[in-house]
């Protein structure tokens, strides 16, 4: 059985994340959506709400369950029993990250086997980033997020 993590803050989830985990599920026989506290970044969602929101995201899609992890990649997959990270690559800056951290994680753990999945070209240009700055100046993201996903970012925005 063919199990992999695919790791991400997922501040919002966006259809971007969707769509690499709809097309990752087809690949392997289950796969773990892994919300992670990094104490580097500063998300507006907490990790308890990232989680929520991913699994009402994704509770159609059979093969796929999510977690959430603090701490080493490494350390939650082999806690999950699995080698293998599932990437998504939108830009070809994203893959030069992504090879980085691939590199550092196969240094790290040498059984450790990273994936990559081209984001689709519609969903190239999604970020988190960019989505919670588009709706603080009040602009339309339902493009780019499912409905429950936008109105909680409103929500957490305007409420601060």
């Amino acid at each position: 059985m063919k199990k992999a993590v695919y790791p991400g803050t997922f501040d919002p989830v966006t259809y971007g994340h969707l769509d690499v985990i709809k097309r990752g599920s087809k690949i392997f026989d289950e796969l773990i959506v892994a919300v992670g506290h990094n104490p580097l970044k500063k998300p507006i969602f907490t990790v308890k709400e990232r989680v929520d929101m991913l699994s009402r995201s994704t509770r159609e899609i059979q093969n796929t369950r999510v977690g959430c992890f603090s701490g080493m990649l490494t350390d939650y997959m082999e806690e999950m029993q699995t080698n293998i990270i599932l990437r998504g690559i939108r830009t070809v800056s994203d893959f030069d990250y992504e090879f980085q951290r691939a590199l550092t994680n196969r240094v790290l753990k040498t059984d450790v086997e990273t994936v990559f999945i081209m984001t689709s070209q519609k969903y190239s240009f999604l970020n988190s980033s960019l989505i919670k700055e588009a709706v603080s100046l009040g602009g339309d993201i339902s493009k780019f997020v499912p409905s429950d996903v936008e109105k909680l970012l409103r929500q957490k925005l305007f409420s601060q």
